[in-house]
């Protein structure tokens, strides 16, 4: 992540906590994200520099102005007029690191080799929030290379207790016995 995108998405945070806006400004820096990831063209075309400002800025009210808090619509402008607009995504994603340290939300991303039905998902939810003791924001994958087991990241670690990776293991121990 960038400086720049430190620097703004926590500024951001910091005046929408303020304001008692986190949670609104949160839900409408991921659509804007979302919008601007799936119009790329939109994204190219307010970085041209050879379009007025107030043309550019005039495009994010008519496209965000009605539905969107000011702060958030300010916020893209101010993106805009310093030419980072592309950095939206990890504006976002250090808005949404400081929202979840400030409410006590771990991120989990879990990867199975098959999906995990709403008990098992629910068993998993629970015995995390039990060991870190913060509320849990679980997002599982399914991978079938992993053949069995699941592997966690979560706040920079990897727990793998997958069937591939002990089968990788004892395909290393037995390599360094043959060597």
């Amino acid at each position: 992540m960038t400086a720049a995108a430190k620097r703004y998405g926590g500024s951001l945070f910091e005046l929408a906590a303020e304001e008692g806006l986190d949670d609104r400004i949160l839900q409408e820096l991921d659509c804007a994200a979302a919008c601007m990831a799936a119009e790329p063209q939109y994204v190219r075309l307010l970085s041209m520099p050879n379009i007025p400002r107030a043309r550019r800025r005039a495009l994010l009210d008519e496209a965000f102005g009605g539905q969107m808090h000011p702060y958030t619509v300010s916020f893209l402008k101010i993106l805009c007029d310093a030419g980072l607009l592309r950095q939206l995504p990890a504006c976002a994603r250090e808005y949404r690191s400081r929202y979840n340290a400030a409410h006590g939300i771990l991120e989990v991303r879990a990867a199975a080799a098959v999906a995990l039905d709403g008990d098992a998902r629910r068993r998993l939810t629970d015995r995390l929030a039990a060991m870190t003791g913060k509320q849990i924001d679980l997002t599982v994958t399914v991978e079938p290379e992993l053949l069995g087991g699941i592997r966690l990241d979560m706040d920079g670690a990897r727990l793998d207790g997958t069937l591939r990776r002990r089968l990788d293991s004892i395909r290393e121990s037995l390599d360094a016995l043959t060597l």
